[in-house]
């Protein structure tokens, strides 16, 4: 099969704890064809057909992880699949490419995640049909919503609606200290919409990422605890991953989620967990396949490839 990753520059790759690239690996690995291209290499012109000007790709297993064997501007349905895999922020540009690739799905592609179901699931927002699995949790642009979210709840966490990795998360404790400040920078005097939840104390145990690919969860999750004084356990932001067994409360959240997720078109999603509690449902490009795997034995690559040849052979 001829497989079309639409990712960030692979120059940005660590491929030491890339997820996109464990799926490159393992598709080479099976004999498929890897190709790659960004979101800025996507086109569409009237009379014609989406197209990109994609690379053929050969993983090395070296330092110099990959070699270009070949780069042309081809259409985006004469793969057998397309995978975005482009990281937030979830922005304008990253909408109008859910477009072309929505175009190109009309033209015959077959897109993983679907676009459609990408702008639907916008990856904080997403939370809110499944409030029932949620800590409280406020999204407004009114300074004032949020202090008096602060002042029920005491203990809260604030957080842009576009961000990854940690980027703009901030802990509020009762005093109130700098909350002022931070509503300031985040809401822009009523400009940006921002997130607010309750502080869940299990954080110190980890925010848990569960995988659920083609609806069934990873048996493993990927605990980020944090470190020392920081409140993120986001890997970007310093945060320890430990692989662990789901817990059931875990098992009940992914199960509840994820067949009505994946009827919708979303291949691989990766559910926030801190406690009992939901916190965000990832669809862009979830990450932590090489940790579990690395650490558990259980092969996440392998089982995101046997769902997507599943999904080709079925459309």
């Amino acid at each position: 099969m001829k497989l079309l990753f639409v990712a960030d520059p692979l120059s940005s790759f660590n491929i030491q704890k890339d997820s996109t690239f464990t799926m490159m690996r393992e598709a080479q690995g099976r004999g498929h064809e890897v190709w790659s291209c960004q979101t800025a290499d996507l086109q569409w012109q009237s009379g014609q057909t989406v197209s990109a000007l994609a690379h053929q790709l050969q993983l090395t297993g070296q330092a110099a992880w990959f070699n270009v064997l070949q780069s042309q501007t081809l259409a985006l349905h004469g793969f057998d699949a397309v995978v975005m895999r482009k990281d937030p922020p979830f922005d304008s540009e990253y909408v109008y490419a859910t477009h072309l690739l929505g175009q190109a799905e009309q033209e015959g592609a077959k897109v993983f995640n679907k676009p459609a179901a990408l702008r639907e699931h916008p990856e904080k927002l997403a939370l809110m049909e499944f409030s029932e699995f949620a800590s409280p949790t406020l999204v407004t642009r009114q300074a004032s919503a949020i202090r008096g979210f602060h002042e029920q709840h005491q203990d809260i966490i604030l957080k842009p609606l576009d961000g990854m990795g940690g980027m703009g998360i901030f802990r509020v404790k009762p005093d109130g200290l700098n909350l002022g400040s931070i509503i300031e920078t985040l809401n822009r005097e009523g400009a940006q919409t921002v997130m607010v939840q309750k502080f869940i104390p299990a954080i110190t145990q980890g925010d848990k990422r569960v995988l659920v690919i083609n609806g069934e969860p990873v048996p493993f999750a990927l605990a980020r605890i944090p470190q020392g004084n920081e409140v993120r356990g986001n890997l970007a932001a310093g945060g320890l991953g430990v692989a662990q067994p789901l817990t059931e409360r875990e098992k009940q959240i992914a199960l509840a989620l994820g067949p009505k997720l994946a009827a919708r078109g979303l291949l691989l999603v990766g559910l926030d967990i801190i406690g009992d509690f939901l916190t965000e449902v990832n669809v862009t490009s979830p990450t932590c396949f090489r940790e579990i795997t690395d650490q558990t034995g259980f092969d996440v690559a392998a089982m995101f490839m046997d769902a997507l040849e599943q999904q080709i052979a079925a459309s």
